[in-house]
């Protein structure tokens, strides 16, 4: 049976992650409380993998759910990628109940310039290079890279709300991902 949360807790206080959560939780549950928790991602400040970015952003869910007594916990975290066509930008989401249960999901991913993918290889953060190149203060509290990347047709705002949606599915349709079900073709 789906749940209906009384109480989500984000793992951070990044205006981005917050409105993200918020838009897409009260979507489903109009009543919910949303609160934001600042709590360590246990990770590095850029991290530079798909396992680094879930390991991150299940750390934020997990300590949110816990410091804040909510019904499920939440944990973002944007990452890198270097692969053979460049370096990607991504994000991932990481949702926690107090049953143990856990949905993780991942949105689309967009190319870095080549300026920003050699100074994060040199080891600096995405969000503080795309500010000194494009002059916007604290972008990733802002549109963030994509937003200004894509001249505001996806900000991060947008491109998280996806995640979320995605990482909240094993909550809406728990018998689908904890019971193993057969499945016959419909007659035609």
């Amino acid at each position: 049976m789906p749940i209906t949360p009384q109480r989500v807790a984000v793992g951070s206080q990044n205006p981005t992650k917050v409105a993200s959560v918020t838009h897409v939780v009260r979507r489903l549950w109009p009543d919910v409380e949303v609160v934001a928790v600042e709590v360590p991602s246990g990770v590095g400040v850029q991290p530079a993998s798909d396992e680094e970015a879930i390991c991150g952003a299940r750390n934020r869910a997990q300590e949110a759910l816990a410091s804040a007594g909510a019904d499920l916990g939440v944990g973002l975290e944007g990452s890198v990628v270097d692969t053979a066509h460049g370096m990607f930008l991504e994000g991932w989401t990481v949702v926690v109940d107090r049953q143990g249960r856990e949905g993780i999901a991942s949105g689309g991913r967009i190319l870095l310039p080549r300026q920003i993918a050699a100074a994060v290889r040199a080891g600096a953060e995405v969000g503080p290079v795309s500010s000194c190149l494009t002059g916007i203060p604290h972008i990733k509290e802002r549109q963030g890279t994509v937003g200004y990347l894509t001249n505001g047709l996806v900000t991060r705002v947008t491109a998280q709300e996806k995640t979320v949606a995605y990482a909240l599915a094993r909550f809406l349709h728990p018998e689908l991902y904890e019971e193993e079900r057969t499945c016959r073709e419909p007659e035609r």
